[in-house]
C-alpha cells in the first residue's frame, strides 16, 4: 500500500515517519516461563504535527488456524523523536508495566533499549528489555527480547505486520 509523508510532519520526525498508520499481521511468543504460542496483532502510530508520535498496540491469542482465542496484551505511549535520529519511548501496559526507552532511528530501522521499568504491586517480575523495529520490504517486523522472572534478556516476541 503506498505511504505519504504528511504536511505537517515534524522534522524529528523524519527518521521514524515510515511508521506512521496501521499496521497489522501475526506473530509468535516464547519464553523459558511462558508456553509457545501465537498472537494477531494491530499498531497504530499517529502524528499531530508535534514531535512525537501517538502510539497503541492491542494484541490477541490465536489458534492454528489464526482464529482468535482470547485478548492478550495492551499497551499504548509515546514515541519522542529528538534531534538526530535519537528517541525516547514511553509505554504503559494493561499488565502493570510502565517502561522508559531509549534508542535511534536511521534508515528504516528503529532500535529501542529500556532506561527504567516501574511496576504494579501485582504485576509479574519484569526488568527490561530491547525492541527492534524494521521497515522489510514495505512490512514492519519486530523482535522484542526480555529479561523477566528470573531470566536473562533473551527472544519474547517477533511479528511480521503489513500496512492496513
Amino acid at each position: 500500500m503506498p505511504f505519504e509523508l504528511p504536511d505537517n510532519l515534524h522534522p524529528n520526525c523524519g527518521p521514524v515517519a515510515w511508521l506512521l498508520g496501521t499496521w497489522r499481521g501475526s506473530g509468535h511468543g516464547d519464553y523459558p516461563t511462558i508456553e509457545a504460542y501465537e498472537f494477531g496483532q494491530e499498531l497504530i502510530f499517529t502524528h499531530d504535527g508535534r514531535p512525537f508520535f501517538h502510539y497503541m498496540s492491542r494484541a490477541w491469542i490465536t489458534d492454528e488456524n489464526g482464529e482468535k482465542i482470547r485478548d492478550a496484551a495492551i499497551e499504548t505511549g509515546f514515541l519522542r523523536c529528538l534531534e538526530d535520529g535519537k528517541v525516547e519511548f514511553l509505554l504503559t501496559h494493561n499488565t502493570g508495566f510502565v517502561e522508559i526507552w531509549h534508542g535511534t532511528a536511521d534508515g528504516g530501522k528503529l532500535d529501542l533499549t529500556t532506561d527504567a521499568v516501574a511496576r504494579t504491586e501485582t504485576a509479574k517480575e519484569y526488568t527490561g528489555g530491547k525492541r527492534l523495529y524494521g521497515n522489510v520490504e514495505g512490512d514492519l517486523l519486530y523482535a522484542f527480547d526480555m529479561a523477566a522472572m528470573g531470566q536473562a534478556l533473551q527472544p519474547h516476541t517477533w511479528a511480521r505486520l503489513v500496512r492496513a
